[in-house]
């Protein structure tokens, strides 16, 4: 796995477990509904993660938007398929998504590497 990807993970996993070691119930309900609204329902969760990356890039998240890259990778979504959600992600999201578009790729060519 990339050096990126590698530090990202380490440090989202840190810095999760420093937060819910808090004990903030508001915060727990709030992780705890992010989890599950990812399961399989009517919508599989290919597409819930695709929609998740779509959203993450229209607000210019770049954390959420590797999360949400790396689900999609693990759940099997090839480049292919990534890269058209990300066509539409910058089509609403307008010019200003690009930055985020172009790190986008850039993580991705890490998770495959």
């Amino acid at each position: 796995m990339a050096n990126q990807v590698k530090e990202f993970n380490a440090y989202r996993k840190k810095m999760n477990s420093k937060i819910l070691a808090e004990n903030n119930t508001v915060i727990k309900r709030i992780f705890n509904l992010d989890t599950n609204a990812f399961k399989q329902g009517a919508l599989d969760t290919k597409t819930k993660e695709l929609l998740g990356l779509v959203a993450s890039t229209v607000l210019r998240c770049d954390d959420c938007v590797r999360y949400h890259l790396e689900k999609c990778h693990s759940e099997g979504l090839n480049k292919e398929q990534i890269a058209e959600a990300l066509s539409i992600a910058t089509l609403v999201g307008g010019t200003i998504v690009i930055p985020h578009l172009r790190r986008a790729y850039e993580y991705l060519d890490e998770l495959e590497a």
